[in-house]
């Protein structure tokens, strides 16, 4: 069991030492020195007691650094501003003055006790993950992916450095963040994410760096940020290209204060986050547009890790049909199918727009819908006549048709292809984003 230990220099507050503990879920150890205690790495918070004698904190202060213990909750009866600066200078982790700071004091031991527990948890939960997330158990063999896993495990150990992982919709970035994180030295950490174009800008901040009651007119309590939530962790962030110019100043100042400021609050909270970024669009572009900032962008790609398309991948796309085919037939318990010539030459001629994740998704339609071997047609969805199906209503790409209605029947079709990912479909079809969506709209009438 864990303890909450407390050197009392003061017999003023013994009664308050139990409750506590009890608090914290601990047990309460008092001594008069650090020496009587013995070791207290096990503890909740260390207090110092100091009611009556406060010229001696300083002494102790210095005598518990030099035994290697934590920062000190340290308590005593005068309210001294003054004082407390002194004592957190020498080496205390901050002062409460009772009885006026009695309920500060119970709220700081409790939220120590909670983040004793979420760390034991996340202790845990790493020891799984890191089984989950090993770099031996990503699949292939090609140059390309093993230049991006050798710069990966290079990292790893720093667990302060900055990395940006690049590359196309569904190429496994996200899998390369988590791995980073499961396999560093902030494991037990939270892995917090945010998909940056999956919030509407005017949430972004407040989901960051969190709010106070009554910042604006929804805010009934008070919210930490997703910067808080991923204290000592790591904070991914998604699609960061797609964050709004207006935040990307503040995340800078983030990133070089460490600290956090909640919407409607006055003063700014100390983080220790690394930071993960990911996007599919090419920054170093967006820079030269006005659309992302350059000191933010030299920032992030501190570390770059370039995660290649599947179709530049070569024979990694067939281990990667082998090992879907295997896990997806043991969880609908159906028999393995093989992968026949036909299958082969057709997974090594096709482009993948999606990547890997078009390549999961459509053997995992292709085993459930299938009644024997898997055949092309099979795992690329094609309609009537050969042609692929997701036309603009949901049938194959019509012709003869205008040009106007392929264009519309083709977006409706990569859209289908990469699981409704608009930033994928466009990036696929090699056009805007906004024309995309007057495609899907039948507003297009403007050829880029």
């Amino acid at each position: 069991m864990s303890t909450l230990d407390v050197i009392a220099r003061s017999e003023s507050f013994s009664a308050l030492w139990p409750e506590l503990a009890a608090l914290a879920g601990a047990q309460a150890r008092v001594a008069a020195s650090a020496g009587e205690l013995g070791p207290v790495a096990d503890a909740v918070a260390l207090v110092l007691s100091v009611a009556g004698v406060e010229d001696e904190a300083e002494v102790v202060l210095r005598e518990l650094a030099a035994a290697g213990a934590p920062a000190p909750l340290v308590v005593g009866a005068r309210e001294d501003h003054r004082l407390a600066a002194a004592l957190v200078r020498a080496g205390a982790a901050d002062y409460f003055a009772l009885p006026g700071d009695v309920q500060a004091l119970r709220d700081e031991v409790g939220e120590r006790a909670r983040r004793r527990g979420a760390a034991e948890a996340g202790g845990r939960l790493a020891a799984s993950q890191r089984k989950a997330f090993d770099f031996g158990r990503i699949i292939g063999r090609s140059p390309q992916l093993k230049a991006a896993l050798d710069r990966a495990a290079r990292i790893i150990p720093h667990g302060t450095a900055t990395v940006l992982v690049t590359g196309e919709t569904g190429t496994g970035k996200e899998l390369m963040a988590q791995a980073i994180h499961y396999n560093g030295p902030r494991a037990a950490g939270a892995f917090v994410e945010l998909n940056c174009n999956a919030i509407p800008p005017t949430l972004i901040e407040s989901e960051l760096f969190g709010h106070e009651k009554g910042a604006f007119t929804d805010a009934r309590t008070a919210k930490p940020g997703l910067f808080e939530a991923a204290d000592r962790g790591t904070l991914f962030l998604d699609e960061i290209g797609d964050l709004p110019l207006t935040l990307q100043g503040k995340l800078l100042k983030v990133l070089e204060d460490k600290q956090v400021r909640r919407v409607g609050a006055l003063k700014a909270r100390t983080v220790d986050v690394r930071i993960i970024a990911a996007t599919h669009v090419d920054l170093a572009g967006a820079v030269k547009r006005g659309s992302f900032r350059e000191d933010l962008f030299y920032r992030l790609s501190i570390i770059p890790i370039h995660l290649p398309p599947l179709r530049d991948r070569g024979e990694d796309v067939l281990l990667l049909a082998e090992h879907f085919l295997r896990t997806l037939a043991a969880q609908y318990g159906m028999p393995v199918p093989s992968l026949t010539p036909d299958l082969r030459r057709a997974l090594l001629s096709h482009s993948w727009p999606g990547n890997v994740r078009e390549l999961r998704n459509g053997l995992e339609r292709a085993v459930l819908l299938s009644d024997g071997p898997i055949r092309p047609d099979d795992l690329f969805h094609r309609g009537a006549g050969g042609a692929v199906a997701g036309g603009g209503n949901g049938g194959p790409l019509p012709f003869p048709a205008t040009l106007d209605e392929i264009e519309k029947a083709a977006a409706f079709a990569m859209l289908e292809r990469v699981d409704g990912n608009k930033s994928a479909a466009a990036d696929a079809l090699g056009i805007s984003r906004s024309r995309l969506y007057r495609l899907l709209e039948g507003t297009d009438d403007v050829s880029e």
